[in-house]
């Protein structure tokens, strides 16, 4: 049979929510296929690999900006890969994968990322897991012991309240390296929307009234602590005494909630304010990120280390092998492509794995690290100004898709 890569169409549309319910399942009732209307609204880019007339796999990508180095960076979200079973391992997702990424480049995404259920499969393809969305479990009798905030106060939001929301999100988010940004579908949210999908909205506001965090919550039925539980899927503070005050609102659940389960990534510095970190994973998402553009990812970052000068290399993928000299002036990274054989690079520069320039980019991992995991070779010079040049900033997800 011959292999055609090529868009999703809307005919293709059954065998398409067929294979996808092979790989991720289906609900008692049944998955709809989407109608005509709703699908050309969707904004997706559907791909999919027909072995003969058939669809043997399929992916879904989504077009979004995600937070990295204080700015936003055009990403290609990668999400609904499923491949029939008679046909994994044959190298359809590969190729698959390699088609809808060049275009994603093309369209001027210059990273990837993607939620795997087995990350093997795409550490192949030049993806590295830089951090992981968990659902984590936090005994609301815990917070009851939260220290008083000093000069926070709470109160419930309304639709008004949006903008200010958004805000708080927008400048957490620029702190750290990974959030999407929430700026385009799906991720963007009317207001009206926004608000009727949670039981709640909790703002912590300071002295001067501004809002300084915010709390999105469901409460969930019952009300026996032992068995219910309160889902939360931002808890978003600027300052402690936010933290502390979304907390302790929280806590006051206790007497018929049991369980908070907080959607969070790594150490979020909102849960150093609690006295007790007596909690549980009940849910935990790798999140794995590849490199699509090496000058559009590294160069034009802000950085004060003025001066600095670093040639290296990036070997192992066709997309993204060559050399480059980084240099910082003006505050910003600049990127040079040099006329270096790759294969000759290591023995004058520091040469990267793809799934290495992905830790190092995300600052997910130091120059010394990706040494010891074997994603990073040559001499050894430059390594304290590559990891001084992407670290500072913590990963954080917190969209799943």
């Amino acid at each position: 049979m011959t292999l055609t890569v090529r868009r999703i169409e809307y005919a293709d549309q059954p065998d398409y929510t067929r294979l996808g319910g092979e790989a991720f399942g289906v609900p008692a009732g049944g998955r709809a296929v989407p109608t005509a209307e709703e699908w050309a609204a969707s904004g997706f880019r559907e791909w999919g690999a027909f072995d003969g007339d058939g669809l043997a796999a399929r992916l879904r990508v989504y077009g979004f900006t995600s937070w990295f180095h204080g700015a936003r960076v055009p990403t290609a979200g990668v999400a609904g890969v499923a491949v029939e079973p008679e046909r994994r391992g044959s190298g359809h997702l590969a190729r698959l994968f390699r088609t809808a990424l060049d275009e994603a480049r093309e369209q001027g995404d210059v990273l990837s990322t993607l939620f795997p259920s087995a990350p093997g499969i795409y550490r192949r393809m030049g993806y590295e897991v830089v951090g992981s969305f968990d659902d984590v479990d936090v005994p609301l009798q815990n917070l009851n012991r939260v220290a008083a905030p000093d000069g926070v106060v709470t109160r419930r939001a309304a639709t008004a309240d949006f903008d200010a929301v958004v805000a708080v999100h927008r400048r957490w988010a620029a702190a750290q390296n990974g959030p999407v940004s929430r700026a385009e579908k799906p991720f963007w949210t009317p207001p009206e929307k926004f608000f009727a999908d949670y039981t709640g909205v909790t703002l912590a506001l300071d002295t001067a009234g501004e809002v300084v965090g915010f709390a999105s919550w469901t409460r969930g039925e019952g009300y026996t602590p032992a068995t219910t539980v309160m889902e939360i899927d931002d808890l978003v503070a600027l300052t402690p005494d936010a933290a502390r005050a979304l907390w302790r609102t929280l806590g006051s659940f206790s007497t018929v909630v049991g369980t908070a389960r907080v959607a969070t990534s790594g150490l979020d510095p909102a849960w150093l304010v609690l006295p007790d970190l007596t909690t549980t994973v009940h849910s935990a998402h790798p999140y794995m990120l590849r490199v699509l553009d090496v000058a559009g990812a590294l160069g034009g970052l802000a950085t004060p280390l003025e001066g600095a000068r670093v040639p290296f290399a990036v070997r192992g993928a066709e997309d993204l092998a060559g050399a480059w000299t980084l240099t910082v002036s003006d505050g910003v990274t600049h990127l040079e492509r040099d006329d270096v054989a790759v294969d000759d690079a290591h023995h004058e520069r520091p040469v990267l794995s793809p799934n290495g320039l992905a830790l190092l980019y995300s600052g997910a991992q130091s120059a010394a690290n990706l040494r010891i995991a074997g994603h990073l070779t040559g001499p050894a010079d430059h390594d304290a100004v590559l990891t001084a040049l992407f670290a500072g900033r913590q990963v954080h997800v917190r969209d799943y898709f």
